[in-house]
């Protein structure tokens, strides 16, 4: 494959030989939520991976949760890819991700008693990504706890340190791979410093410093065998021999700092964007954007939720549906399908196709809504509303659908689903405009019906 030479030119110039022969490379495959999380993102990119060479993290931290059923095991995943799982891939962690060491490893370990063998071997860490410390995770209860008493209600985060990671980030005063792998005295002047700057915000903040400086050498160096330069590593698996390379988002559309439901969203990118910016990936070298969505809403903790069921339909998805969140073991509110949240969350994404999971949960349903519309005071609005005082004040517009009153759980081909789930998915993928390649009925992989 043919790339730009500057053929001694000089700097810029570009050979005769080469003009208009740029080669954009492999293209990458991406995996992203459509709704507010927790839609099954991990058992897509589990089916995926199992061809893929890479697996990649582009943004978030500790505060994801994916679950991956195969051969009857249940693994659960915060920051490592999960496609870690295919034993013939290489997962990368990007520079977009915020890394909590502690986490990483316990998860690690956690995993490897449960059957994942040499994970460490298969881990690539961008020295480029920056670290969550245990005090970012101290101080984000503490921000909590703050918000509560000043506001009468808080944000609800997963308390694991990412919003104060990224704070740190954004400020210029965060710490990063690279730093922890070069000079120890330096990183440790700067350690200290981050812990002095959120001392003088927070009096009640303890920090053991020795200690942590202590534990962060030792993590350090069974880290170490891990880095790479994340944008040169991407690069030459871009441009490289022809590759298989997935993009795992973390969180979803709902959930993205800039296109959420501000506040009430986490502090990354979980748009497609987050996959340029958190591994350093040309936009050209984008290809197929695949969004994930349940076919009913679910959202953990507070903050607008128009298709919410507080009632016997709701307790009968979260207990069907065992909605608890992977990250905070919290119950996941529960609601009729939102198709305005997923046509806005295919406005940003520009999704190539849709996978729709947990069918199954409404097998036992007498009917079945879909929300398709919002009004405001009686009249229709053209748009998903940024503010957030307007959302909770929307009527929902519902379609209803006949139920199947059927076991989809065993279906593995469309023509094994019945007549009315298919006339739903139908609806489904018509009114978003993309179209529905898989349809999941169960956790493991085989219960992921390919519809082409």
């Amino acid at each position: 494959q043919e790339s730009v030479q500057l053929c001694g030119r000089g700097e810029g110039e570009i050979c005769e030989s080469s003009r208009g022969k740029i080669d954009a490379g492999n293209k990458v495959t991406v995996v992203l939520g459509a709704q507010w999380g927790d839609e099954g993102k991990g058992k897509v990119v589990d089916l995926l991976a199992t061809e893929a060479d890479f697996v990649c993290r582009c943004q978030g931290g500790n505060n994801a949760g994916h679950t991956v059923v195969v051969d009857g095991k249940e693994y659960d995943f915060h920051l490592l890819p999960s496609g870690i799982i295919n034993p013939k891939s290489i997962s990368l962690i990007g520079n977009g991700v915020v890394i909590h060491l502690p986490g990483l490893f316990e998860e690690g370990d956690k995993n490897e008693k449960k059957g994942l063998k040499g994970w460490e071997k298969r881990l690539i860490v961008s020295d480029r990504a920056h670290l969550v410390f245990d005090f970012h995770q101290v101080v984000d209860g503490l921000q909590e706890t703050e918000r509560q008493a000043q506001e009468g209600k808080n944000i609800g985060t997963t308390k694991k340190g990412i919003g104060p990671a990224y704070s740190s980030k954004a400020s210029r005063t965060g710490l990063r791979v690279c730093d922890l792998l070069g000079d120890f005295k330096d990183f440790s002047t700067r350690f200290k410093n981050l812990v002095q700057q959120y001392q003088s915000m927070y009096p009640s903040l303890t920090v053991d410093v020795e200690d942590q400086l202590k534990k962060l050498k030792e993590y350090a160096e069974r880290l170490r065998p891990m880095v790479r330069d994340g944008v040169y590593y991407m690069y030459e698996a871009l441009h490289g021999p022809p590759k298989k390379i997935l993009v795992e988002g973390a969180n979803a559309a709902l959930l993205d700092i800039d296109f959420g439901t501000y506040p009430f969203v986490t502090s990354s990118n979980c748009t497609v964007g987050g996959a340029c910016t958190g591994l350093g990936i040309p936009p050209m070298n984008i290809g197929d954007v695949f969004g994930v969505a349940k076919a009913y809403t679910t959202r953990v903790g507070i903050g607008a939720f128009p298709t919410e069921q507080l009632n016997a339909i709701g307790e009968l998805l979260q207990t069907r549906g065992h909605e608890v969140g992977v990250t905070t073991g919290r119950k996941r509110r529960c609601g009729w399908l939102d198709l305005v949240i997923v046509r806005y969350a295919h406005m940003i994404n520009g999704f190539t196709a849709i996978a729709l999971t947990k069918l199954d949960i409404l097998d036992v349903l007498d009917e079945i809504k879909v929300g398709v519309a919002y009004k405001l005071n009686g009249k229709r609005i053209p748009h998903f509303p940024a503010n957030m005082d307007v959302l909770h004040k929307v009527e929902v517009e519902y379609e209803t659908f006949p139920g199947w009153k059927t076991d989809t759980s065993a279906a593995r081909k469309w023509n094994d689903l019945p007549a009315k789930a298919q006339n739903y998915i139908r609806f489904i993928e018509n009114h978003i405009g993309v179209p529905i390649k898989w349809v999941g009925v169960g956790k493991s992989r085989e219960c992921m019906i390919q519809m082409f």
